[in-house]
């Protein structure tokens, strides 16, 4: 009867819509902790230091199989054909890298998208208080253009102050001439 329900439910949804799989192994994970760790793993792969381990491992091996394996049965050595299990490993180490790696490197995609909206969100931000000072600036040039600035005042005083001192010239000639 249940069994009957749960089909009318699928049935009712579209083909676009996945299906309740009820109670089951699902695995779970936390994926921010498989980012840090992908992360580790990437960073670490991508130093000299891994370099420099992988090469001794590398030569190691060689010395181990070539040296000891020198005179003695297939049986009998670390590697019995020689250094297939030393490129099973590389190539096992090359299979976990790289899912990693791209783990890693889609993390830091999405921190830069992240961190490119944010530029950009800052951007047009700046944009629109550069555009409103441009427009106070305009403004202010505009309401200047009205008024009198400080080099037409002075301009008109000194004319004044001009215009003063011919009248106070003409009025002491006149005062002279009425003396005599």
């Amino acid at each position: 009867m249940a069994d009957r329900s749960l089909r009318k439910k699928q049935k009712a949804r579209g083909l676009d819509e996945p299906m309740d799989r009820g109670p089951g192994l699902r695995m779970q994970y936390d994926p921010e902790r498989v980012g840090r760790f992908s992360e580790r793993v990437a960073r670490f792969l991508g130093t000299w230091r891994f370099i420099i381990w992988m090469t001794l491992f590398i030569v190691f091996w060689i010395v181990l199989n070539v040296f000891i394996a020198f005179g003695r049965s297939p049986d009998e050595t670390p590697d019995p054909y020689p250094f297939i299990f030393l490129t099973l490993l590389l190539s096992l180490q090359a299979s976990y890298a790289a899912p990693l790696i791209l783990l890693a490197q889609n993390r830091q995609d999405d921190r830069d998208r992240v961190q490119w909206s944010e530029d950009r969100d800052r951007s047009e931000r700046l944009m629109a208080d550069t555009e409103y000072l441009v427009r106070e600036v305009a403004a202010l040039r505009h309401a200047l253009g009205e008024s009198a600035t400080r080099d037409y005042v002075r301009s008109e005083l000194r004319n004044a102050l001009d215009e003063i001192r011919d009248l106070l010239e003409e009025t002491q000639d006149e005062q002279s001439e009425r003396d005599y």
